[in-house]
């Protein structure tokens, strides 16, 4: 039997990309899961699939850069399952801008999605699992581009820059909750959120080492094992899925 079985933890942004992946898996592997996710007809899709292969899973339409639409959330799961083990802050949205085109509207619409919101899911879920007396795991979607520059992506960059600093920070304080907090720093990777442009798809691609985009699978296999009893030595950290992208320059 799975060390996640009857473990309840909400997947944002669970409808495509990394967080579907990572709700399947993780309910393959036993977990509850609530697909949280701002598109109700994809995380819905996401529960069939999941009660399809016998798991357990319910949704929840989420925006997740409104603090009272994410404590409804934690709220909402504890009510449902009893209880709240674990969450994958991981929505996020990217809007490519020169710096100079990158007007308050747009910097504020990057950062409120993938900086607040993954405030907001570690707050409301802490504060749930210190009542709850839940010694729960919180991991967070970081990226390559928290830690470099790139063009384009001065709302992006400073995003995800603050979810690194805010894994660690946040381990650090809930340290004595027994709650742990974890990263993963994915690269380029096979989503929606790359857009349809081919050739924009092959230059990304090439700056990995083995020259393709990795597919989201990939990521959810090292977030599923940052949830499981394997993985509580490793707090603060964000762990890179990246395939080499940081570790050299073509």
């Amino acid at each position: 039997m799975s060390e996640l079985h009857g473990k309840v933890i909400i997947v944002t942004g669970a409808g495509s990309g990394i967080g579907r992946e990572t709700a399947l898996l993780l309910a393959v592997q036993g977990a509850f899961i609530v697909a949280a996710d701002f598109n109700e007809i994809a995380a819905k899709e996401v529960v069939s699939l999941i009660e399809a292969a016998s798991g357990t899973a319910d949704f929840y339409k989420a925006d997740v850069s409104k603090g009272d639409e994410v404590k409804g959330l934690i709220d909402w799961t504890v009510e449902r399952f009893g209880t709240l083990n674990g969450i994958f802050n991981n929505a996020g949205i990217g809007l490519v801008k020169p710096f100079l085109e990158m007007d308050p509207e747009s910097y504020h619409r990057v950062i409120n999605v993938n900086q607040h919101g993954v405030y907001y899911g570690m707050y409301y879920a802490a504060k749930k699992m210190v009542e709850l007396q839940v010694e729960g795991t919180i991991v967070n979607t970081a990226s390559i581009y928290g830690t470099m520059a790139a063009v384009g992506s001065f709302n992006y960059n400073a995003a995800k820059a603050a979810v690194v600093m805010m894994t660690k920070s946040g381990a650090l304080e809930l340290a004595e909750h027994g709650i742990r907090v974890a990263g993963v720093a994915p690269g380029f990777i096979d989503t929606p959120i790359l857009g349809g442009n081919e050739e924009r798809k092959n230059r990304l691609a090439a700056q990995h080492m083995r020259g393709k985009l990795i597919q989201p699978k990939k990521v959810a296999s090292v977030v599923a094992f940052l949830f499981s009893e394997g993985a509580t030595a490793i707090n603060g950290q964000t762990i890179p899925v990246d395939d080499g992208y940081l570790s050299f320059k073509k």
